[in-house]
Order: structure tokens, then sequence, then C-alpha cells
């Protein structure tokens, strides 16, 4: 969604929550300090973007969880029909038409500080909100050293995320709405949650993931689909210069789809947004449609 305004939204937390085979009312669901994977980060998380009551490219969700549990060692004994139909008594227990959700796997039973209350090994949570207004075209600040590629866990959506919300703040105490995380090489990694994308002379370029960036599921679709409105996308390595070199820079996220940049540090962006971030956006939002209709006759579970 494109506008003026803040940065965000002042959301709120939809009311219902399912917790590990439960819906439950916000304040009545409970979380314990002995439930160690709480604390020490250890567990993985994904936004899944609601169109229109329909839960957008789970299966695709579902596929970077699982490697991702596998990655860190978090059992994951759970079944995708299941955990999709959680999903649908969420948004139908909070009503979401559009919006987004959050499925977070927790480990409860590793480490030394853990209770022996009857916690299943790993949580399952599922929460929703509306969805975030961002400003466009936005304004990115740049972070060294905000990405390590040699990182056991590079890549890996993880829900220790102190060092993306701090960072982003860091760029909001700036007057930015995000931050570009160049790595250890400087190379252009990613946002604190969102893919990067350049455009010159036609040509779009996006970082690989060897740059320590998150294999995001906007991503994945813009890079399957972009051939059929006559462009092509590359994952080649980005630099700032290549950065402010372009015609076109836009980032993509779950809750953004496509975000047209209109600054860089103190540098502009020549066509915010330009003629190809537009026919992307539209690429994109028919296969958000097709997707739905699909969902609606046959199911969502698609592969």
């Amino acid at each position: 969604m494109w506008g003026r305004g803040s940065k965000e939204n002042e959301l709120g937390m939809h009311n219902f929550v399912y917790h590990n085979e439960r819906i439950l009312p916000l304040d009545q669901v409970r979380l314990s300090p002995g439930q160690a994977g709480l604390f020490n980060g250890w567990g993985v998380f994904t936004t899944i973007r609601i169109y229109e009551r329909h839960s957008f490219a789970f299966e695709r969700h579902w596929k970077r969880l699982h490697q991702d549990a596998r990655r860190i060692q978090l059992p994951f004994e759970f079944v995708a029909e299941r955990v999709l139909a959680a999903l649908a008594e969420v948004i139908r227990a909070n009503q979401v038409v559009n919006g987004c959700a959050r499925i977070y796997f927790v480990y409860n039973k590793v480490g030394f500080w853990r209770s022996d209350e009857p916690f299943p090994e790993t949580d399952l949570l599922i929460c929703s909100n509306d969805l975030p207004v961002f400003v466009s075209p936005t304004a990115l600040a740049v972070q060294e050293h905000g990405r390590y590629t040699a990182h056991p866990l590079a890549g890996t959506k993880v829900i220790s995320w102190l060092h993306n919300v701090w960072s982003l703040e860091q760029a909001h105490q700036r007057g930015f709405d995000e931050v570009i995380l160049l790595n250890e090489r400087s190379e252009v990694a990613e946002c604190t949650s969102a893919n990067v994308f350049s455009i010159r002379n036609r040509l779009i370029q996006t970082p690989p993931l060897s740059s320590g960036c998150l294999a995001g599921v906007t991503r994945e679709v813009l890079l399957e689909i972009a051939g059929e409105v006559g462009l092509s996308i590359e994952e080649r390595t980005l630099t700032l210069k290549g950065l402010y070199e372009a015609d076109e820079v836009f980032i993509t996220s779950t809750s953004r789809a496509l975000l047209p940049v209109g600054r860089i540090e103190d540098h502009q962006v020549p066509q915010a947004p330009g003629p190809l971030i537009a026919r992307l956006a539209q690429a994109f939002s028919e296969y958000v449609a097709h997707y739905c209709e699909r969902s609606a006759v046959g199911g969502q579970l698609q592969r």
C-alpha cells in the first residue's frame, strides 16, 4: 500500500491469537519465562499478507519456515494443512479482510533456563494485524556491517530480531523510513525487512542470497514473473555506487509489495516510481489476484 504520512500507521494486534491448538483473546495468552527459546530467540517466524481473506503464498512461506527450522535445529513436527487451517481460524476470528498475519514457532525445551511446565517442545503462535501504510516514495539510510555473510544463520528468519528493529529505529531517528544494510564486503544485502532492487538502462538487479539477504517471498515471485511482462531480473552483486547510478530503485516485502525509493541518504533517485516499477507492480498485483482466485476454487496449498 503506497501512501503519504507517517512511516507506519499506529497499529494494534488484533484481539484473537492462536496458541497451541486454541484460539484465545490476546490478554489470555500465557507465555512463560520457562520457555527458553522465547528469551534467547530460538525460533522462526514469517509474516503473511492477507488479501480479501486469503493468505497469500502460504506454501512459499511454509517452505522457508521448514528450511529455517531445520537450519536452527528446531523440533518441527507440524503439518502444513493444520497450520493453514489455524491461520484461517485467526483470520475468521479477527474478521481480517486485508491485513497481515504472523506465524511463530518457538523452541521451549532447550538450554538451562527452562522450566518443567507441560509445554510442547515447540510453541505455535499465530496473530494478525492491520496492514501498515508506508511512505511512498520511501527514503533509505545506509548502515555498514549490517549483515555478515559468513554467519552460519545468515539469511535465516529467526525470532531474535533485535538487530533489525534497532537498526530501523536508528534510521527513523535520522528521518529515514528504512535502512540499507551492507555486508562485511560493503555490498548491498537488504533492508531490515525488505529486499532491494535497482533498475538501470532497463536492467533490473537484486543482490544474490550470498550477500546475506533473506530469500523474500515477494522477491521470489518477482524473479519468476518478470519475464511474463517482457522484463528480466538478475541476481547480481550490488554496491552503493550502483544504486546511486540507478534510474529506479525499489524495495519489496510482504507488507509493502513493491515500494519505490525516492532517496538514499542525500542522493535523490531520478524516477520514483518509474515506468518499470509500475509494470512490475501491475504484474505482481495480477499474480496476487490470480492466486486468490485459485485459492477460492481449489484451496490454498498450491504447488
